[in-house]
């Protein structure tokens, strides 16, 4: 009989206890029950707590509530799991059974592969390789969802769980099902609804011991009086009473201070003003006290690039420049307080320019979030020196870089300026994806991002994008969270690992399929950068049109080898082949909307795409788990369908 001791008594520690319990009565059926007690003098069964009531040492982490280091040395019936904080412990639990044979190849039960077998002795020691890993909301969000979500992340390694706003309006995309609303009608949830989902959200963040991190944008208005979650047009909101109140505080841009396009969230304010400055400060200290569950409280400005305040005090200082003064005194304020609440500022269209006059008063208060949002996604970050010398900030003339060096090279500026981590905020799952359309490339782009990151000194990722990232397949997600851990992984055999567990013995017939498609489809074109005439049309390629009508007999061939495996031993599989069954039309749809693209023929594209997104939005009961179709139109309408062209002779 197998027993659990709890060396350490914690919340966390209590969860993974459970979850060793539950996965190896899957593993072991016949095994018998598995007591689970509370017992720090224990010398037999399984023991799992802080490497530190093991005696174990922890020197080589500079931070054990951060840095995660796990600790396994087990034999066939129990042994030590430990980690250097409870949520390490946690880590060290899943990675136990990994090593053990369990993979996590999806959020949710269907991409559990757990294996019928004893377990083995069992040796490993390694201290997490990027201190930040994780995720953040955006996409199309459902609360199912973002249980499985929150579930997934530690499973992979992972340790972060964002959640942006105060009452997340990505639930609507979902909820109101756009891009899908021919097909399902709106479900319409109110705010209220939305902030208890995000509290459900918080507890089980809390459970797994997952670092919190919190809001993002918002707070340039809610400081004033105006809810940022709140969208009408300017004119309604100059009739509002909280407007009057707001508007001395609002950004001078154009001549005028008033909502931006009526949207708070791009909407700045004047940061010279003291008294703005104090009710933003006020509102954040605020929320602070009330929020103690907050690991680290993201404190960003508006969503907007080039739209700062244009008053005569705030030309006299970059952007930057106030926005530290500004966090100076949130931090003044907090110390009043008694609150160690760590702040995150973001380093992101205006102020990826480090400040030139200002400076953190106290640099352990705060972490910088780079977010190079504009950067190219077809090149992964090399590793490679970087020695650029940046452009001087001019007030609301910013160019925005897509050169990865550029970005790379703002975020070392803030580092050296300021001396504090920086963690890198993401786009791959955005609507990136979208344009990479097997994973494949994709995932190897994340893989050398990950590592470039790590060698320019940068502390982690989080990633802002949907958590409904799985499709054809996870191996571009599973990918990061595994790589954000251990940099060392040969990615070749990451690859044979994942596609062996989610498509069987067969599964390099699956690579094979994905590699003749992304050869096709060319990621560089899709993402709008590999055209052969932009005055034409910046997607007008003829050649590769060609290419993508191969596309079609491909997937044809390919057909008979999905269906033959569509009921698999293990279920993960089933799921897999299921999810590839449903993306061979997905496939051939994208390649012959941008087959007519690459003709000139904009006009017949459009009209393609809006029939086919009606057609394929038929599958998203079947596939949502997997499938953001908010993202995918998103995607596609943004960029490849961004100016349709005029119609041409297709001659075929």
């Amino acid at each position: 009989m197998y027993r659990i001791y709890k060396i350490t008594s914690n919340p966390t520690v209590d969860f993974a206890a459970e979850e060793l319990k539950k996965y190896l009565r899957m593993m072991m059926p016949r095994c018998g029950e598995i007591s689970i007690e509370y017992a720090p003098e224990a010398k037999d069964g399984f023991r799992l707590g802080v490497m530190a009531d093991f005696g174990l040492d922890t020197s080589e982490a500079k931070d054990i509530a951060l840095d995660d280091i796990l600790h396994i040395d087990t034999d066939a019936e129990g042994g030590i799991i430990a980690g250097s904080n409870p949520r390490s412990v946690l880590l060290a639990v899943y990675r136990y059974l990994t090593i053990n044979g369990c993979r996590w190849l999806y959020p949710g039960i269907d991409g559990e592969f757990i294996p019928v077998k004893d377990v083995e002795p069992t040796k490993y020691h390694k201290m997490a390789d990027c201190r930040y890993r994780g995720q953040c909301n955006e996409g199309a969000e459902y609360q199912p969802n973002m249980m499985e979500a929150i579930d997934w992340t530690p499973k992979v390694g992972m340790n972060i769980f964002m959640i942006e706003c105060f009452a997340p309006g990505y639930y609507n995309y979902y909820y109101n099902h756009r891009f899908n609303d021919k097909n399902r009608d709106p479900e319409p949830v109110t705010k209220e609804t939305l902030v208890q989902w995000k509290k459900q959200c918080e507890a089980e963040i809390s459970k797994r011991g997952l670092q919190f991190h919190d809001i993002g944008h918002g707070w340039t208005t809610k400081g004033l009086g105006i809810d940022p979650e709140t969208r009408m047009t300017v004119e309604e909101w100059e009739s509002r009473e909280e407007f009057a109140a707001a508007q001395p505080y609002l950004a001078l841009y154009d001549g005028k201070r008033t909502v931006y396009k009526g949207d708070p969230w791009l909407t700045n304010f004047c940061m010279s003003n003291p008294e703005a400055r104090r009710l933003v400060t006020k509102a954040i200290v605020d929320y602070s006290e009330i929020s103690t569950n907050v690991d680290f409280l993201h404190v960003w400005l508006a969503d907007s690039v080039n739209k700062q305040c244009e008053c005569e005090e705030c030309q006299k200082k970059s952007a930057s420049d106030w926005y530290a003064i500004l966090l100076n005194e949130i931090d003044a304020e907090l110390t009043a307080r008694n609150l160690d609440t760590h702040i995150v500022m973001i380093s992101y269209y205006d102020t990826l320019f480090a400040p030139e006059t200002e400076r953190f008063n106290n640099p352990d208060r705060f972490t910088i979030l780079l977010a190079p949002i504009t950067r190219t996604y077809t090149e992964g970050v090399a590793e490679k020196p970087v020695n650029i010398t940046l452009p001087k900030y001019e007030r609301n003339k910013v160019n925005l870089p897509k050169e990865n060096d550029i970005g790379i090279a703002f975020g070392k500026s803030w580092k050296n300026t300021c001396d504090v981590d920086v963690i890198v905020y993401e786009y791959h799952f955005w609507v990136n994806q979208v344009y990479e359309p097997t994973g494949l490339r994709f995932a190897e782009i994340i893989n050398q991002d990950i590592k470039g990151y790590r060698y320019h000194g940068f502390g982690g990722t989080i990633e802002d994008g949907s958590q409904r990232s799985f499709f054809p397949n996870g191996f571009a997600f599973y990918t990061y969270g595994q790589t954000l851990f251990d940099c060392g992984l040969d990615f070749e055999e990451l690859k044979a690992d994942y596609f062996s567990h989610a498509y069987g013995e067969d599964w390099r017939e699956v690579v094979a399929f994905l590699e003749k498609l992304a050869d096709r489809f060319d990621h560089k074109y899709l993402a709008g950068e590999n055209y052969a005439n932009k005055s034409i049309g910046k997607y007008y390629n003829p050649a590769r049109a060609e290419k993508l009508r191969e596309i079609k007999k491909i997937i044809a061939e390919f057909k008979p080898f999905v269906e033959a495996h569509k009921n698999m031993p293990k279920r993960p599989q089933t799921v897999s082949y299921r999810i590839l069954w449903r993306y061979l039309e997905y496939a051939e749809g994208l390649a012959e909307i941008a087959t007519l693209k690459c003709l000139g023929a904009g006009k017949e594209a459009k009209e393609l795409y809006n029939k086919f997104i009606v057609d394929f939005g038929k599958y998203e009961l079947e596939i949502e788990r997997y499938f953001d179709i908010c993202i995918f139109g998103k995607a596609v309408e943004w960029r490849l369908l961004k100016k349709d062209d005029e119609p041409v002779n297709l001659g075929v």
